[in-house]
């Protein structure tokens, strides 16, 4: 692929791929279609939170699905849930960032007043939008928790007795 071809995923090709490959083409996704104060911001946004929600979606099931016995190709049901809480966090923020940027592709900038508010909003746009990108770095590295070893299928050791107490007559 070369460098300069956009990534553009919909919520069903992640459906494929393993819970690190889909993580890394919502993040390409994000990354090559940027939100922009116009009506494509807009459209790019709505995107992009459909397809963390799929992805948080995803990773809940799978963790469930971790936890049946006998799963080893996910990675930990603890980390799927992580995953799945910090691609939540991503999905807050671009909600959140919806408001500044609705405001900003509809709102007409033409007083003064109007351009010091918009330093505002684009302001409060790009906090939101850096906070995804960090929710989806912490999705990302819960993903890479080192898996503990397989534990052997000991059979487990008797529960101790406690010793019998005698009643008093």
């Amino acid at each position: 692929m070369s460098g300069d071809q956009l990534h553009t995923y919909e919520p069903t090709d992640l459906d494929d791929m393993s819970p690190h490959q889909a993580l890394d083409a919502v993040a390409a996704d994000i990354r090559d279609h940027h939100i922009t104060v116009d009506g494509t911001g807009l459209f790019s946004t709505t995107r992009h939170i459909g397809l963390l929600c799929h992805l948080a979606a995803r990773m809940a099931a799978d963790a469930e699905y971790q936890l049946a016995p006998n799963i080893a190709d996910l990675p930990p049901a603890a980390s799927l849930g992580a995953s799945a809480g910090h691609l939540g966090r991503a999905i807050a923020h671009y909600t959140q960032a919806l408001a500044p940027l609705i405001t900003l592709t509809t709102t007409a900038q033409d007083t003064l007043q109007q351009k010091l508010d918009s330093l505002d909003l684009h302001s409060r746009l790009r906090i939101h939008l850096d906070d995804a990108g960090r929710a989806l770095a912490a999705a990302r590295a819960a993903l890479e928790t080192p898996q503990p070893p397989v534990a052997s299928k000991a059979p487990a050791p008797a529960p101790l007795r406690a010793p019998a107490l005698r009643r008093r007559a």
